[in-house]
């Protein structure tokens, strides 16, 4: 994460928000009181939230990595022929 003093975001905070934007990286902001802050997208801001979320919920994890194992194992879901000339409409 890149880092800017308060003063310097100040003086370019058009560009520093459409850099945040267009790359989709927070940006540190640094103040002499050592109060940090972070700018970020409010996209980013909500996928963060969504994967701390999903970290958290146990039972979600699980199933996460239960299916994670049936896949690596190779048992997953295999459609009939049928099942896939529907899937594909042929």
């Amino acid at each position: 994460m890149d880092t800017v003093s308060v003063n310097k975001f100040r003086d370019n905070l058009k560009r520093m928000v459409d850099q945040c934007l267009g790359t989709h990286k927070p940006l540190r902001v640094t103040r002499r009181s050592g109060e940090d802050f972070v700018v970020m997208s409010a996209e980013d801001w909500e996928r963060e939230q969504e994967t701390l979320y999903v970290l958290q919920n146990s039972k979600l994890m699980q199933q996460i990595a239960d299916s994670t194992a049936t896949h690596d194992a190779r048992r997953g879901y295999e459609p009939t022929q049928e099942q896939m000339d529907e899937i594909t409409g042929i």
